[in-house]
């Protein structure tokens, strides 16, 4: 492989990787100021289906197949779980919840991925490591939401629910990711994608339209470009940059756009839309990041250590001589 052709396309990829920090940091702000005029559950549906449909129509003129119907199931399955009820349940708290501090309480997916999956059966054993992120990371968020939740009254019984919301959405968004990851096959990840997004989509408009959200749809232009941007930048261009960077990048690098989010979406919040910025969200975020670090970390060196397990065990039953051995070793 050429050695320049390499470098430009790792350039291409920090890029792209630099595109989801910044692009994905900037869809809270603009769901934030869709919910305007935009209900809820519709925000969303009218997004994810044209999202998806754009995206299976640009694949289809590049001759990629979709996939085939019997895999439609396991797709919609992941579509509920990440579209409707992830990405969902953040569009529904940010109808309370600043933007900056919905985003930053969405960093806490790590917990829910890897934190969870340590007290199941089977899972990775209790670390000291591991407590301590999940300490950290929830004594931040309970840093973050606390003056507004005991603020009592309608304000800070609706704050509570975005909480709780937002945390529905982070388990929902893990789960879906898990079920993704453990069925995984060969297809077009973007044509995957497009289906899920569809799926996820018209999930929300049901929802929508047992809600009775019809009645109240209505646009402005503000409303509609924020729509029009959650549909093509947010959907369409951020995750494509995010399915480069993850071609060409180490997923550990990828990942970091985790941490870089909050931020954009703090900064942005507190300049264009007024959102709380002071020493408390600071020091909390911190603390969110912080946990969700230590926490990310502990799983990354599991996966690590059962990875060269499994490469010892196999090396010892195939191979038979030392230099065989410390290859797989090493």
């Amino acid at each position: 492989m050429d050695s320049g052709s390499e470098r430009a396309r790792r350039g291409s990829a920090y890029f792209a990787w630099i595109a989801v920090c910044v692009l994905w940091g900037t869809t809270y702000l603009a769901i934030r100021i869709g919910l305007e005029t935009i209900p809820p559950a519709l925000l969303g549906g009218l997004r994810y289906i044209a999202a998806g449909s754009l995206l299976a129509a640009m694949l289809a003129l590049r001759g990629e197949r979709m996939p085939p119907s019997s895999q439609w199931p396991g797709l919609a399955l992941v579509g509920l779980l990440t579209i409707f009820i992830g990405n969902g349940g953040v569009i529904w708290a940010e109808q309370w919840v600043p933007s900056g501090i919905a985003a930053v309480t969405v960093a806490t997916v790590p917990f829910w991925m890897i934190g969870v999956e340590a007290f199941t059966p089977g899972g990775d054993r209790v670390s000291a490591w591991l407590v301590l992120g999940l300490i950290v990371g929830f004594g931040g968020i309970l840093l973050l939401v606390w003056p507004d939740v005991t603020a009592g009254g309608a304000a800070g019984h609706q704050f509570l629910v975005g909480v709780a919301a937002l945390q529905t959405a982070c388990v929902g968004w893990a789960a879906g990711s898990a079920l993704s990851r453990r069925h995984a096959r060969e297809e077009n990840v973007l044509s995957a994608s497009a289906m899920q997004m569809a799926f996820g989509g018209v999930f929300m408009l049901i929802a929508g339209t047992l809600r009775g959200e019809w009645a109240h749809l209505s646009f402005t232009q503000r409303t509609l470009a924020a729509e029009i941007y959650l549909t093509l930048v947010g959907s369409i261009v951020g995750y494509s940059a995010y399915t480069y960077a993850l071609k060409h990048l180490p997923t550990a690098t990828v990942s970091l756009y985790a941490y870089v989010n909050p931020i954009i979406a703090i900064v942005l919040g507190a300049l264009l839309l007024g959102e709380p910025f002071g020493p408390r969200v600071v020091f909390a975020s911190v603390m969110v990041l912080t946990g969700s670090a230590l926490v990310q970390w502990k799983g990354r060196a599991t996966a690590a250590a059962q990875s060269r397990l499994r490469s010892d065990v196999t090396g010892r039953s195939v191979a038979t001589t030392a230099s065989a051995r410390r290859s797989l070793l090493g």
